[in-house]
């Protein structure tokens, strides 16, 4: 019942310009891009937690494992290899915990993941400005973590390659974004020499299903403020429901809808950003009820040669 989230969406470009704003750094799931030899380094903390989750389509909770919490550090870094090119690489440290039961947590490194971001158009249409950017990506796992452990493992150790289409379009302060991601996920092996699932499987090898989402994301856009509603839905393409009272799978069938609020903001001291998001699992399908927080520090380093005076 870890919470897989799949993301994508956001904005680029101010009403009177055709290039991409500067005014704020940006990451893989937003439509903003990097200047050319500028480098954002992007710490992050994140929170998460639920005490209800859906046994397939039955919502329900557990005694046995109360609240489980979900915690991460993570650090990306985004280098604009042009103004219309950028590359990001990130991983994040992750602990988890179960306030009832015997089930111990786990914590430690999880996955690098890498993307590609191009930004293909930004022509102008009408009084705004349409943005279209193409993604990919790919993560592997950095360390040998049990992923037959859910919900507490830190991660389902997959390597994954996905492919996102983000579209933006921009009024004046106001935008929105949508977007959609397909993700191939690479089979996995789990400590066992054979495994239920709705039939017996006499391997330690597990299929592991694809995953398609969508986002949608709308607000208001400033040289110093982003202020953004947040919708994403998340599906795996196959797997199968937890099984009554038992514990979860890395193959399982999941879905999620997630709704949430996202806030950035350019601070007075030069290159430095902060960001704070919320988000609620409103409906879901073998996942968590989830309630989660982050915060982050953005910093920009201008390794340019010459300096591009902001709009």
């Amino acid at each position: 019942m870890i919470n897989t989230k799949t993301i994508a969406l956001l904005a680029v470009a101010a009403l009177c310009l055709l290039r991409p704003m500067k005014g704020f750094a940006q990451t893989d799931d937003d439509a903003l891009m990097m200047a050319k030899k500028n480098l954002c380094i992007n710490p992050t903390y994140s929170y998460s937690s639920w005490d209800h989750y859906w046994e397939g389509t039955f919502k329900r909770n557990n005694l046995n494992l109360g609240t489980v919490s979900t915690q991460s550090v993570s650090l990306m870094g985004n280098y604009g290899i042009t103004g219309k090119l950028n590359f990001l690489v990130g991983a994040p440290y992750v602990w988890t915990h179960a306030s009832a039961g015997t089930l111990a947590g786990m914590h430690g490194v999880q996955d690098l993941s890498a993307w590609v971001k191009w930004l293909a158009l930004s022509p102008k249409v009408g009084n705004g400005v349409v943005s279209v950017f193409l993604l990919g990506g790919t993560s592997l796992p950095l360390t040998n973590y049990l992923a037959d452990y859910l919900p507490l493992s830190i991660g389902l150790h997959s390597k994954t390659f996905s492919g996102r289409l983000m579209v933006d379009y921009q009024l004046g302060k106001f935008f929105a974004t949508a977007s959609g991601t397909y993700t191939y996920r690479d089979d996995i092996t789990v400590d066992r020499t054979a495994y239920y699932t709705t039939t017996l499987h006499q391997t330690n090898k597990v299929y592991m299903p694809n995953v398609e989402s969508v986002n949608f994301r709308t607000g208001y856009r400033s040289n110093r403020w982003i202020i953004e509603a947040l919708f994403s839905d998340m599906i795996t393409l196959g797997g199968f429901d937890i099984r009554k009272n038992d514990m979860p799978f890395p193959s399982n069938k999941m879905e999620s809808t997630m709704v949430g609020v996202h806030v950035k903001y350019v601070t007075p001291i030069k290159h430095l950003e902060v960001s704070a998001e919320g988000s609620y699992t409103v409906a879901g399908r073998n996942v968590g009820q989830s309630k989660s927080v982050d915060a982050g520090i953005l910093y920009i380093l201008d390794f340019s040669k010459s300096k591009t005076k902001q709009p």
